[in-house]
């Protein structure tokens, strides 16, 4: 049953541009928070790059090699195929790998990038075995599910518990980077638009479609049903929660 629902999942977010809470303007922050300049030539990996939104957006705007990563085949081949027809071939490789097992060289990226991936393998967890891949001063930036508030309601709290118990508030996450050797630089929060126009619009468009191609069974009526249910919470529960966006430099 797992297998069948990860398969519909595919199916659901292949064909979005995001498949999580993001938007364009919000990445062109993060390269400005960040100081990342046109004109260096950076060495990037995008972990967790879905089919690869920020990976193209990255490419669009700076002078970089980006490796592009990601488990799934189905979304490296969508983004195998925009790179070709936009003509970024060059600037962006694509990896099939987990990012539990990365083959990277030590010290061999300027930039560590990871829009909301890294609860994957886990915040802190990831923040600390990545950070042999950054050379010395390279970057860490990500976004990562993140309290916005000290207290709530019990129906959010609990179940975020249970989706992902590392969820934390900001000050939380900072203090894990500050004791993985890295030096905070930026942080900020996703607005709704990047949750409600970015993501869960364009997802709840392709619902019909998902239940027509799997003819109405009852495993794709799941998977629409638990997408609907996670966007009911997120427009009751906003003002509780979002993505946070860190930006941190490798001190040690």
């Amino acid at each position: 049953m797992e297998e069948e629902c990860l398969k519909l999942l595919i199916d659901l977010h292949k064909n979005g541009k995001r498949q999580g809470p993001g938007g364009d303007e919000e990445t062109n922050k993060m390269i400005e928070l960040a100081g990342l300049k046109q004109n260096e030539r950076l060495k990037i990996a995008d972990i967790g790059c879905g089919t690869g939104v920020a990976s193209i957006f990255l490419a669009n705007q700076l002078n970089a090699n980006i490796t592009a990563v990601d488990f799934l085949p189905e979304f490296i081949d969508v983004l195998e195929q925009t790179t070709k027809s936009e003509g970024l071939s060059n600037n962006i490789k694509t990896l099939v790998c987990s990012m539990d097992s990365l083959p990277f060289d030590d010290e061999e990226y300027d930039v560590l990038w990871s829009e909301g991936a890294i609860y994957n393998i886990g915040f802190e967890r990831g923040v600390n075995e990545w950070k042999r891949f950054l050379k010395q001063d390279g970057l860490l930036i990500l976004s990562e599910i993140t309290w916005l508030t000290e207290d709530r309601p019990a129906e959010i709290q609990n179940h975020w518990d249970s989706e992902y118990p590392e969820i934390d508030t900001a000050s939380a996450k900072i203090r894990v980077l500050e004791k993985a050797g890295y030096s905070p630089i930026a942080y900020f929060v996703l607005p709704k638009n990047c949750w409600l126009d970015n993501y869960y619009r364009p997802m709840e468009k392709r619902f019909s479609d998902l239940l027509e191609r799997h003819g109405n069974s009852q495993s794709a009526q799941s998977v629409v049903e638990a997408e609907k249910k996670e966007i009911d919470l997120y427009e009751r529960y906003k003002k509780y929660f979002s993505y946070g966006v860190y930006i941190a430099k490798k001190v040690r």
